[in-house]
């Protein structure tokens, strides 16, 4: 796969919508040339549906905003204490389908959960990565002329209750854990960082470059 470079900006806590328009401007600007990036952050309270999501699945929001977006998916709640990635690469440039980038994203939060000691797995029918069943790492993308972003949801340290208030990805009745639970470190910093480990190599990059605190 001749994926070269691939830039790492970790923006801290942001607002949702603040770095979806972020992204969204970012692929309409980007060129053959352009390198690949990954960005890092966690967000402020939100639920967010995909293009096609069911509002029977949002049961009860109470404060939280519910933002819908064009990725895809059902609902999921994104919070403090979570990792999100958001995947920005070219896809065309770099050989990649779509399900080949969805796997490699699985491979990359599952390579990130080994490293803490914690076995995860992804399913087939259910998109994402989960131990003993109970759903861990989410993914929702949107692909727009050979280019993808949006990305993934790694809970680390959170407040799970909002997940009761949904039905996760559209899965009612699903369980939600995260790595502080399940005997992990619960650094942030920690998880970022096993995280582009595993994506570097889940997709070959020859190298990684961070950008702290950076946005375009």
């Amino acid at each position: 796969m001749p994926f070269d470079t691939l830039i790492v900006r970790d923006l801290g806590r942001t607002d949702y919508l603040a770095a979806y328009a972020r992204m969204r401007a970012f692929t309409a600007a980007r060129g053959d040339a352009t390198p690949d990036e990954f960005w890092l952050t966690e967000h402020e309270p939100v639920f967010t549906q995909g293009q096609a999501g069911r509002d029977e699945h949002v049961l009860a929001p109470g404060n939280v905003p519910v933002v819908r977006t064009d990725r895809g998916g059902q609902v999921t709640y994104h919070g403090p204490g979570q990792v999100v990635g958001y995947a920005l690469f070219n896809l065309r440039r770099g050989g990649l389908g779509p399900r080949e980038l969805v796997a490699g994203l699985e491979r990359a939060m599952i390579g990130a959960l080994a490293a803490f000691g914690i076995a995860a797995k992804a399913r087939t029918d259910a998109r994402g990565v989960y131990v003993d069943g109970a759903k861990i790492g989410a993914l929702g993308l949107r692909i727009r002329r050979g280019c993808s972003y949006h990305g993934l949801a790694l809970n680390v340290a959170m407040d799970l209750a909002p997940f009761a208030r949904i039905n996760p990805c559209g899965l009612a009745g699903i369980h939600v854990t995260q790595v502080a639970d399940l005997g992990g470190r619960s650094d942030l910093d920690a998880a970022k960082a096993e995280l582009v480990a595993a994506l570097q190599r889940s997709f070959g990059f020859k190298a990684v470059r961070w950008r702290l605190g950076e946005c375009p």
